[in-house]
């Protein structure tokens, strides 16, 4: 498969890189945290990293974090569902 196809394929897996303190500082380490599709699996977010960024991770761990019920300023909500990925990579390797 060409490059296109294959970033086409994977388009909807990795949705947006996760930016908090947490994940800047996991970045230090080679460990980079993404938001994922909630029905990407282990082997689809290889796929993806491979496609977009030409790196192939060494590991993935996938966290879920539950829809939380909130009460904020007087009015209830629902906080969203989120599902990450750590990707791991080797010593040396970038993300661009």
């Amino acid at each position: 498969m060409t490059t296109e196809n294959l970033k086409a394929k994977y388009s909807n897996i990795l949705l947006r890189p996760r930016i908090t303190e947490k994940a800047t500082f996991l970045a230090e380490a080679d460990v980079h945290a993404f938001e994922i599709a909630s029905d990407a699996t282990k082997k689809q977010v290889i796929g993806a990293v491979k496609a977009f960024y030409k790196v192939i991770p060494i590991k993935i761990r996938i966290v879920k974090n539950p829809a939380k019920k909130v009460f904020i300023k007087g009015k209830r909500g629902i906080k969203a569902e989120v599902k990450k990925a750590y990707v791991y990579l080797r010593k040396g390797d970038k993300l661009e």
